[in-house]
């Protein structure tokens, strides 16, 4: 599988990423956990079919410490017992986040009471922000036919 095109390579999409990014470190240096973070960016790129993404935030967070177990996991999150409440409550809003098409209300009153049970107002806006920036990534890369498998820890920051 190839790209269709060197969309890393290309000068306007370095303008476009870099605007991403700046999102993304902004989520980055929030109070919300690394582990979270990551967890939730492996969920949604699953959801969205993203192996690039799946194959980048999989490698990051094992590079970070994250356990085989939980990365094995993430993707039947609700039967695990290796997640947190708290990591149960950002999966969940990873998911409605991500699959708002499939339901005429998006998320749930109850999965954002949830969430708002074990994250406070800041560490709730940069869940949300992560949840729209790693779909936006997930989108490009989809579109693109990013191709998988190649990622080295740490490549991008």
């Amino acid at each position: 599988m190839h790209a269709r095109l060197d969309f890393f390579g290309n000068p306007l999409a370095a303008k476009v990423l870099r605007h991403v990014n700046s999102a993304g470190e902004a989520v980055s240096d929030s109070g919300l956990p690394a582990a979270t973070q990551e967890l939730v960016k492996i969920r949604a790129s699953q959801i969205n079919g993203c192996g690039f993404c799946t194959d980048m935030h999989t490698k990051d967070a094992a590079a970070a410490g994250e356990t085989s177990l939980r990365l094995h996991l993430v993707a039947a999150w609700r039967e695990a017992t290796v997640f947190t409440e708290a990591e149960r409550a950002a999966l969940e809003l990873a998911e409605q986040g991500t699959r708002i098409a499939d339901t005429a209300g998006g998320v749930t009153d109850e999965a954002w009471a949830n969430a708002a049970e074990h994250y406070d107002e800041d560490q709730l806006v940069a869940l949300i922000s992560l949840i729209a920036v790693i779909n936006t990534y997930n989108r490009i890369n989809v579109i693109n036919r990013q191709p998988a498998g190649g990622y080295r820890p740490g490549r991008f920051g």
